[in-house]
């Protein structure tokens, strides 16, 4: 899952860039509010995280530019004004939810996964292909009663295609989901990490299937 990070505070944005790159999270951060209206425009996420006193820009005429554009994105809201007309104003411009701080990591994190469930319109937050399942709570695979236990570049190739089961995902898809947009990607590299995933996978009734041109699809082995 690629996330936008938008804060302006220099030393709360490294650290909390590397506590989500640790939950498996690709993080991209800019700390300019004019900085991430043009990143927006141009990079596709799965959930932003905004700060609202930002230079440049203030947060929430990012938040509606955003929403003006009709993108979905998911909007988390984290910032020290605790007021309820704050609070109101930003969920009536379009955020999906509102944090202030100082806050618990745990439950920022927890809110980031309910966020990105709803966003996927999954009720049930275990998937499962073949004997694969990924507990989208806790951000596990396992595959039969065994843990899969798999480095971070596959675990986010393996998320990003499980929670399109059934669906083709492009390679520039996956790509954005693995790196940053401060990474130079070569397309071997997609190849070379989808080709370690379907050894791991090969003993639990799954496969991944390239579509020449269009990118890759994960289905049980038995269906196809």
């Amino acid at each position: 899952m690629r996330l936008l990070l938008i804060e302006d505070n220099r030393e709360l944005a490294e650290w909390l860039s590397r506590i989500l790159h640790d939950g498996k999270y690709t993080v991209d951060c800019v700390h300019d509010g004019l900085e991430a209206d043009r990143v927006l425009h141009q990079q596709s996420y799965d959930l932003v995280i905004l700060d609202l006193a930002l230079p440049g820009l203030d947060g929430g005429e990012v938040l509606a530019r955003l929403r003006r554009h009709d993108h979905e994105t998911p909007v988390l809201v984290l910032t020290a004004n605790n007021s309820l007309d704050q609070r109101i104003g930003e969920m009536d411009r379009g955020a999906d939810d509102y944090m202030t701080k100082p806050f618990q990591v745990g439950e920022l994190e927890a809110r980031i996964r309910a966020l990105l469930r709803r966003a996927s319109k999954r009720r049930d937050p275990v998937l499962q292909c073949g004997s694969l399942r990924y507990d989208s709570i806790a951000g596990s695979f396992s595959a039969g009663e065994a843990p899969l236990n798999l480095p971070p570049r596959e675990h986010a190739l393996l998320e990003a295609l499980v929670m399109k089961m059934g669906s083709t995902v492009s390679k520039q898809a996956l790509a954005s989901s693995l790196f940053s947009m401060h990474e130079d990607v070569s397309p071997e590299a997609i190849e070379v990490y989808i080709h370690r995933l379907r050894k791991k996978l090969e003993l639990a009734g799954v496969s991944i299937v390239t579509l020449r041109g269009l990118g890759y699809l994960l289905k049980q082995s038995d269906a196809l």
